[in-house]
């Protein structure tokens, strides 16, 4: 006998915990709409993310692999406007109703909600291609709030982490690579190198705790989904300036500079796109109280270059001007007959 929609929500979902109660949520999963509540003078922020399987992850990657990016890359969205986590809805596509599979993918999201307080609150399952779409909600003073719109000139770039591992892990896998063909290994991964790119990319770390602690400081920010380039583009382009970013700051992993060639990891960092650290504008005299706040949390704080009045974003080493030699993931990129 083929389960139940509500069966299989009852018996993966809030058996497995997911439902669990917090202040803010009024009514969650289980009836018509979930009811949020948030204090006075805080405003709600919502995001959501689709993705879709053999196009957002490998379809035959591990369930709870697969959930905790998703829950992951939205989380990302709260970090990048310094929001507080409330609550998530989930809509699964199932190619067929496989109660294995969806108790494996419940396990994992169930760490990463209980992490950041953010219950499952409401969804729906439904029969299709492999797809999720997941909605974060959460709250932010409206005037701590990362908007893209608030940068100014002659601030500093900064961004989290180390940027590339998430497209080397990519490629670990055997996935196609929008970067090319031509992008591979110069040096092949030990196992352990191997286990933190892949790391890197099913399980990106959400730097809520620092945007929250170092809102005070920044200016503006944006979480790193589709690269460097196409993501500070949008902040550059909403509030109206440019960039001059020098390659020779970007960070990157140990792993990546062993295994990549310079030109392949500069593409990572700058197109790879997935790894979810944060990019944010500040004023150069706020970056020690930044980097303070950054190393509080665990969190590697970096500049890389700064805005400027001249709108584009200029690459350069050192002194010298560099042309980008791969372009920001694009959703509805135009593929060659």
């Amino acid at each position: 006998m083929a389960t139940s929609e509500f069966d299989l929500i009852k018996r993966c979902f809030l058996d497995q915990g997911l439902g669990f109660s917090r202040s803010g949520i009024e009514l969650g999963i289980g009836d018509d709409c979930a009811l949020l509540s948030s204090p006075n003078n805080l405003s709600l922020a919502l995001s959501m993310d689709t993705l879709v399987a053999g196009i957002h992850f490998p379809a035959d990657a591990p369930p709870a692999q697969i959930a905790h990016r998703a829950l992951a890359v939205n989380l990302s969205d709260l970090a990048a406007m310094a929001a507080q986590p409330l609550g998530f809805t989930l809509a699964l596509t199932l190619p067929h109703s496989d109660v294995d599979w969806v108790e494996q993918f419940a396990q994992g999201l169930l760490p990463l909600a209980q992490e950041f307080n953010c219950p499952l609150i409401g969804g729906d399952t439904t029969r299709g291609p492999l797809t999720i779409t997941l909605q974060v909600h959460g709250e932010v003073d409206p005037r701590l709030a990362l908007r893209r719109d608030a940068a100014l000139s002659e601030q500093l770039v900064c961004v989290t982490g180390t940027l590339g591992d998430a497209a080397a892990g990519l490629l670990i896998t055997g996935a196609s690579s929008h970067l090319g063909a031509g992008f591979a290994f110069a040096q092949q991964p030990t196992q352990a190198e191997s286990d933190f790119l892949l790391s890197r990319y099913f399980a990106p770390r959400p730097q809520i705790a620092f945007a929250r602690a170092a809102a005070p400081h920044l200016r503006a920010g944006i979480d790193i989904s589709d690269g460097l380039l196409g993501d500070l583009g949008h902040v550059l382009t909403a509030s109206g300036i440019g960039a001059r970013l020098d390659l020779e700051s970007i960070p990157f992993s140990a792993a990546s500079r062993r295994c990549l060639s310079r030109e392949h990891a500069e593409q990572a960092a700058l197109a790879g796109g997935d790894d979810y650290e944060l990019c944010v504008v500040l004023a150069p005299e706020a970056l020690a109280k930044a980097q303070a706040v950054a190393k509080s949390v665990g969190v590697q704080l970096t500049a890389i270059g700064a805005t400027q009045q001249r709108p584009g974003l200029e690459l350069v080493r050192g002194n010298e001007s560099v042309r980008a030699s791969a372009e920001a993931y694009q959703h509805f990129a135009v593929e060659a007959p």
